[in-house]
């Protein structure tokens, strides 16, 4: 028998005698349903297990006392709301436990004291609420969008001496960010097929799946079901939406591993579970090397791949919404979409939508996040007349996204731009480094990292990683910017021709918007000699932006070392941009 230490939750129904007496049928028929529409996506959507049901109730073990603590709040809430909307037969309440403590596994059971002073703590429970014991609130303290009170010490039975407890009777504090994408986002790793006529490479398979559950939990936004939850349908003929519907996910993600000789093969497919439509289909071929390396590879590509196509498809699904009672989960995937079109009417939408979103959540820490953003291309566009107030709210929004969660990669690119726009340089690489730690698979830090490297003079550097963006990422909304700031770095390092190559690629993207690709391209065309193309292109970005000039260029791209941007501005000034 295994000993490990867990979190325990114990939930019971209140009353359940009560309801059995009064209408038995229907009160089965209710606990019946909340099982399956609550608890166990709850549970299974918190990376828990459910390892027994009684008639009335039911215990699961986590290896996160957080997650255990937010599972237990989820429920809750889910069966406030529930009885709030029932039509008919008495409301269902549960009390639940949550003890931190060590198990002894045997089989699927789970046994010892951990889960006997769980047991009693959910005895103990208010109708509604949670009980905790001290550990666990020692724990979980400053780290959920919810406050239990100190509930003093209470004497449980066949427990040894006095435990103190903490309670929370539903009175919630504004949810964190997880709580409102968990509400709305979730998604499934299925086992990946082998293909392969060769039995051993089951390993390959099942690491690569596992190694993309990994990476994707990286990502704060959005759930990740557990490997232990998703890895029960390896061997099966799977209907995606059933699956779905059974671990309460909103996406799937499948796919196979193919070898063949000496290369591979590797395929993978997200799809929208409600529809049963592919978003995202892809295949990669590679050489079968060093197994590990190429594990790695595939692994972050395929990460890197999904996010976006995930955000792109909630942002299409916001924006088809009715405006009228937008929630803060689509104030946000809308604001983002009006963000991404790179216009200055839309900006400024985008900027409401995500205050709004804000304000509906005040602990939504990616909203503020992507706010700072929202000011940051406001300014880095040319296209606010107070450019230190926007950057001043920026990095209070900044501020306020990491204060609410220090490990989120998206706050950590935000502060990141607005640093670098404040020629903060070592600052801004730090943050976005951190933020690429996060999440090795975050396109937009890359990008920012890049343009923080080269305003830096790091220019090798910073064109290695703006050409991580498009291997992560090629649909990018963020890509037009990171080719162009790689033509810029190729200007400073005066390799011209791969300057005119990426410019000419950036002119091509339909997303490419304001003075930027204009600008760049004429410094390029002038170091190649090509002065009338050049002054053309200095036109074309004074269209975009009348008040640009040699001064506002300079000001704008603040660099750590003095004469950094000359390369640029020299050419810019040679090819007829104003003082």
């Amino acid at each position: 028998m295994e000993r490990r230490l867990a979190a325990i939750l114990a939930a019971d129904v209140v009353g359940y005698t009560t309801l059995v007496q009064a209408d038995e049928a229907m009160t089965l028929r209710q606990i019946k349903a909340i099982w399956a529409e609550v608890f166990k996506p709850n549970v299974t959507g918190h990376r828990g297990r459910i390892f027994k049901t009684m008639g009335d109730g039911v215990l699961a073990e986590f290896a996160s006392v957080v997650d255990a603590v937010e599972c237990a709040v989820a429920i809750q809430n889910a069966l406030r709301a529930r009885n709030a909307g029932a039509e008919d037969g008495p409301p269902i309440e549960f009390r639940i436990g949550i003890n931190l403590g060590d198990i002894i596994v045997d089989g699927d059971d789970v046994l010892g004291d951990g889960v006997n002073v769980a047991a009693r703590l959910e005895a103990a429970a208010p109708p509604g609420g949670v009980l905790t014991s001290d550990h666990v609130h020692s724990q979980v303290r400053g780290k959920i969008g919810v406050t239990f009170v100190d509930a003093g010490e209470v004497s449980l039975k066949n427990i040894d001496g006095p435990l103190r407890v903490w309670r929370w009777e539903g009175e919630a504090a504004p949810a964190k960010a997880t709580a409102s994408t968990r509400e709305r986002l979730s998604i499934a790793v299925l086992p990946f097929d082998n293909m392969s006529a060769d039995p051993e490479q089951e390993f390959l398979a099942d690491g690569i799946s596992e190694d993309i559950i990994t990476g994707l939990s990286k990502i704060r936004w959005f759930l990740v079901i557990a490997r232990n939850s998703t890895f029960t349908y390896k061997g099966q003929a799977v209907d995606v939406k059933r699956v779905a519907k059974e671990l309460g996910v909103r996406y799937v993600l499948e796919g196979s591993v193919r070898k063949a000789g000496n290369r591979i093969r590797v395929t993978a497919q997200l799809i929208d579970a409600a529809t049963g439509l592919h978003v995202w289909a892809d295949h990669y071929d590679r050489e079968l090397k060093d197994i590990f390396d190429l594990q790695d590879e595939i692994t972050q590509t395929i990460v890197g791949r999904v996010e976006p196509e995930m955000a792109a498809a909630e942002r299409d699904r916001a924006v088809s919404r009715a405006t009228k009672n937008l929630g803060a989960w689509e104030c946000y995937q809308r604001g983002l979409w009006h963000m991404w079109c790179y216009d200055r009417a839309e900006l400024q939408k985008a900027v409401e939508l995500l205050i709004r979103a804000t304000e509906l959540d005040p602990n939504f820490s990616t909203a503020h996040a992507y706010l700072c953003y929202a000011y940051y291309e406001g300014v880095i566009m040319g296209w606010m007349d107070d450019p230190e107030h926007q950057l001043d709210l920026g990095m209070k929004a900044a501020r306020r996204a990491l204060q609410i969660d220090d490990q989120d990669p998206i706050g950590y690119f935000a502060i990141g731009r607005i640093h670098m726009m404040r020629g903060e340089h070592d600052a801004s690489i730090g943050a976005l480094e951190t933020a690429i730690q996060l999440n090795p698979s975050f396109s937009l830090a890359y990008h920012g990292l890049g343009m923080a490297l080269m305003l830096a003079g790091r220019q090798d550097e910073a064109r290695t990683a703006e050409e991580c963006v498009e291997r992560l990422s090629p649909r990018d909304p963020i890509l037009w910017a990171s080719t162009i700031c790689h033509a810029l770095a190729d200007v400073l390092a005066g390799d011209t021709e791969a300057a005119l190559a990426w410019a000419q690629k950036t002119l091509q993207m339909p997303r490419a918007k304001g003075y930027w690709p204009h600008a760049v391209y004429a410094a390029a065309l002038l170091q190649a000699g090509r002065v009338e193309e050049a002054r053309s292109e200095v036109q074309a970005a004074l269209r975009e932006l009348p008040k640009l000039s040699i001064s506002y260029t300079a000001q704008s791209l603040p660099t750590k070392h003095p004469g950094g941007l000359d390369p640029y501005l020299d050419a810019l000034r040679a090819a007829g941009l104003p003082e």
